[in-house]
């Protein structure tokens, strides 16, 4: 499957590209450049973060009943490593269980082949804007 740019602003401005593999698998990939690092010439934690928060509901709704979106509960992310600008980093996240209200996932992401983060999240499953209950 392709790589995409998700359609929101923020997915724009970092370059964040999602594929679904597989059900309940996405992968986020970025790679960095000066926009996105800190005062301290490193890659800000916050793009890490959008990448594996994004990667994760790419996951989640690969596995909804159509109608169905989510929206994140809980994201824990633990940084390994500093990322340097200029690295190309991956994302691969899988679910570990979907329920009818809760998924659970699980993330590795990698910069330039080495390990610099992992994180668990927790997703609710909602019904559709305006649909009934």
């Amino acid at each position: 499957m392709a790589a995409t740019t998700p359609d929101f602003p923020l997915a724009h401005h970092l370059g964040l590209t999602i594929e679904r593999p597989d059900r309940g698998v996405a992968v986020g990939r970025l790679v960095t450049g000066d926009r996105h690092a800190n005062p301290h010439g490193v890659v800000h934690g916050a793009v890490l973060f959008a990448l594996v928060d994004t990667a994760m509901g790419a996951a989640t709704y690969s596995v909804l009943d159509e109608g169905s979106i989510c929206a994140s509960i809980e994201v824990q992310l633990r940084f390994l490593a500093p990322v340097h600008v200029g690295a190309a980093l991956h994302g691969r996240v899988a679910v570990v269980r979907a329920g009818r209200r809760i998924v659970h996932l699980e993330a590795r992401v990698d910069a330039d082949g080495t390990l610099v983060a992992t994180a668990t999240g927790t997703y609710a499953v909602l019904p559709a804007p305006g649909a009934s209950r």
